[in-house]
C-alpha cells in the first residue's frame, strides 16, 4: 500500500503536489464561510449597508451593526471572507476609500425599507440551516456510520439523544427559529412560483389542503392568488396552535402519516425531503386516498429538489448546492432525491404517472396523479 502512495507521489510535480494541498486546505476552510454568513445574518450587515444608500465604510459599518471599538480590524478580516465569498462586493475608489456595498445575495438579507424587502428577506432561513443544532449533529458522521448501535437513529438522534421534531416541541425558541425561516422561504419561494408556474397551481381545483404548511404563508398565498380556492393547512396540535389567524385559511391539527382531509390538490412543500422512503410512501397513500381521481382533477403538488434535474451542463454551484443540501438532510434521516427514486416512492404510494417542472433555483414542482 505504502509503495503505491510513493508511486503516486512521484507521478506529480512540485506544482502539482502543492495545488493539492491548496485544494485540500480549501475544503477544511469551506465551513468559515458558512459561520461567517450566520454572524453577518446576525449583525444585520446587509440592513446597514442598505440604510446606508447601498454603500458604506468599515467604520460607519462598525458603527451602525455595534462592532466593539476594538473590533474594527478583526471586521475588516472578516469582510474580506464575506466579499471574496461574494456575499458582499468591495470597491475601492479614486480617494482610497473602501465602500462596501451589496450583491444579488446579501439582497436576500435585506429586511428593512419596504414591504418588499420584508418578502424578500430570508435571513431567518439562514438562521435554520446555519445553527449549531444541525452543525453538531453533523460532527457525528463518523459515528453514526460505523457505530452498530445507531442503524435504527438518526444523525440528530445520535448528537442529541431525541428526534428534530421531539426538541423543537420542547423548546419554544428553536420552534420560532425554524417556523420563521419556513415563513420566509415561503414568502420568497411562492411569489415567483405563483408567477413562472401559473399552469401548475391554476389547474388545483377547488379545494387545496397545504400538508405540514406550518403557519399557513404557502396556502395564503394560494388563496390571495386564486380566491375561489378553498384552502386548509395540516399540521402538528402544536405547530397549529401557534398559527395566525388568516383570512381565507383553515387550520387543521392533525398527522399527516395517519390521515389528509378531502381535498382536489395537495401541497407537500420541503416535506418528503425531511422523511425516509417508508415514510414518504405512508404520507403519500394518505394524500392519495384525501384526493379525487386524476379524471376529476385530483393531484399532488410537491415542492422539493430533483437531483440533477438541470442535466449534464448544471452549474457547479447548483450542483454542489444540491449535494451538500442532501447530506445535511441525512442529520434528521431525510433525504434529497433524484428522479428514479421519486418515481419509486410514487409508484410503490399508488400513484400512476408524475410530472416534473424544473424551476432556477434549489426545488422543482412534481405534480403527481392518482
Amino acid at each position: 500500500m505504502a509503495s503505491h502512495v510513493q508511486e503516486d507521489e512521484i507521478t506529480m510535480s512540485s506544482e502539482e503536489l502543492l495545488q493539492a494541498q491548496l485544494e485540500l486546505y480549501h475544503h477544511c476552510f469551506v465551513y468559515i464561510k458558512s459561520m461567517a454568513l450566520g454572524a453577518a445574518t446576525e449583525l444585520r450587515i446587509a440592513d446597514a449597508i442598505h440604510l446606508r444608500g447601498g454603500a458604506t465604510t468599515l467604520s460607519d459599518l462598525a458603527a451602525d451593526t455595534g462592532i466593539h471599538r476594538t473590533k474594527v480590524s478583526h471586521l475588516q478580516r472578516f469582510m474580506r471572507v464575506l466579499t471574496t465569498s461574494g456575499v458582499f462586493s468591495v470597491d475601492v475608489q479614486a480617494s482610497g476609500a473602501t465602500m462596501y456595498k451589496l450583491t444579488r445575495v446579501s439582497r436576500l438579507l435585506v429586511g428593512v425599507g419596504g414591504e418588499r424587502s420584508r418578502r424578500c428577506d430570508l435571513s431567518p432561513i439562514v438562521s435554520v440551516l446555519v445553527n449549531p443544532v444541525p452543525v453538531t449533529a453533523l460532527f457525528s458522521i463518523r459515528e453514526w456510520f460505523i457505530d452498530e448501535t445507531s442503524a435504527a437513529s438518526s444523525l440528530f438522534e445520535v448528537a442529541h439523544g431525541c428526534t428534530r421534531w421531539e426538541m423543537i416541541a420542547k423548546d419554544a425558541g428553536d420552534d420560532r427559529v425554524f417556523n420563521a425561516g419556513m415563513v420566509a422561504d415561503s414568502c420568497l419561494s411562492m411569489e415567483i412560483l405563483l408567477r413562472e408556474c401559473s399552469g401548475v397551481f391554476g389547474s388545483v381545483g377547488s379545494s387545496l389542503v397545504d400538508v405540514g404548511g406550518a403557519h399557513g404563508t404557502a396556502a395564503a398565498a394560494v388563496a390571495k392568488a386564486f380566491p375561489h380556492v378553498k384552502c386548509s393547512v395540516l399540521d402538528l396540535p402544536l405547530v397549529v396552535a401557534g398559527a395566525p389567524a388568516v383570512d381565507n385559511l383553515t387550520f387543521i391539527a392533525g398527522d399527516m402519516l395517519e390521515y389528509i382531509p378531502p381535498a382536489d390538490t395537495v401541497l407537500l412543500k420541503w416535506v418528503l425531503h425531511d422523511w425516509p422512503d417508508e415514510d414518504c410512501i405512508k404520507i403519500l397513500r394518505q394524500c392519495k386516498k384525501a384526493i379525487p381521481t386524476r379524471d376529476a382533477g385530483g393531484k399532488v403538488i410537491i415542492m422539493d429538489m430533483v437531483v440533477g434535474s438541470a442535466g449534464p451542463q448544471q452549474e457547479t454551484v447548483s450542483k454542489e448546492a444540491e449535494v451538500l443540501f442532501d447530506v445535511f438532510m441525512m442529520y434528521i434521516d431525510g433525504i434529497q432525491r433524484e428522479e428514479h427514486e421519486w418515481r419509486k416512492i410514487f409508484f410503490e404510494a399508488g400513484f400512476s404517472d408524475y410530472k416534473i417542472t424544473p424551476v432556477t433555483g434549489i426545488r422543482s414542482i412534481i405534480e403527481v396523479y392518482p
